[in-house]
């Protein structure tokens, strides 16, 4: 296992939660009702505290003098190593619903392997991070089998979100030359071991909430390696990054 891997998957981690956490902070004071205001935004602030440490950790295992804040705000959009599907736009409450439903059921389970891993740092960050991921996967299960289930207008809704990100969830499986090192260092637990489990979830969620899964499994890729992001990362990045990128060095 070489430092560099390590670096790229602690960068990983907390770039899929930073880029979500960002996206799921933008429906603050425009969700449909005050609740769901509350919560999503309960949400996002969950996700940039994992963000903290998982970022935290990446800057002191590269060693370059770098800090979170730093990771976060000051890196350009081929460097980051999220998953597509977090960047996409937020475009309706549905369609941001079921994103984070198909992210929640991955990540709780991401999440209980890391809490084995054979890092203590990490497994200490996972065991902390899984208690919330946990929660978030349990109320967007229940809004998506409500929203699914509900009126026709609803359901139309939620079946267009599943089918257009379907074809994103591909790449939360996927493994490279650095899950390889991971993986056989304990760090990490397979990534492609994870799909069955997370299928038989989200297929249950599904028949509950009456929607139909596409069968077609072509897979966008290239987010986690930074070889391809889409147009939504560097738009959502100049705004994220701004204050930072216009006053440097600003703090509160």
């Amino acid at each position: 296992m070489t430092q560099d891997a390590l670096f790229q998957t602690l960068l990983r981690l907390g770039d899929n939660t930073l880029v979500l956490g960002h996206r799921v902070s933008e429906w603050c004071g425009k969700a449909p009702v005050l609740e769901e205001d509350i919560a999503l935004a309960n949400t996002a602030l969950d996700m940039i505290g994992q963000t903290q440490m998982w970022l935290g950790y990446a800057a002191e295992v590269e060693n370059k003098g770098r800090s979170a804040d730093d990771l976060a705000f000051l890196r350009d959009v081929w460097d980051f190593r999220n998953i597509l599907m977090v960047e996409r736009p937020n475009l309706d409450f549905g369609h941001t619903m079921m994103r984070q439903f198909l992210f929640d059921a991955y990540h709780r389970a991401l999440l209980a392997g890391l809490s084995s891993s054979s890092d203590p740092r990490i497994a200490e960050i996972a065991a902390k991070a899984v208690k919330e991921a946990t929660y978030h996967f349990e109320r967007s299960a229940e809004t998506v089998i409500s929203l699914g289930d509900g009126t026709e207008i609803s359901h139309t809704k939620m079946q267009d979100a599943l089918n257009l990100l379907w074809p994103y969830v591909g790449e939360m499986f996927e493994s490279d030359a650095v899950d390889a090192q991971m993986v056989g260092a304990g760090v990490i637990p397979d990534p492609a071991g994870l799909r069955e489990a997370w299928e038989s979830t989200v297929r249950a969620t599904m028949t509950e909430a009456t929607l139909i899964i596409p069968e077609d499994n072509f897979a966008h890729k290239g987010g986690r390696t930074g070889a391809r992001h889409t147009e939504h990362l560097g738009h959502m990045l100049t705004q994220m990054q701004w204050l930072q990128r216009a006053y440097p060095g600003s703090n509160w």
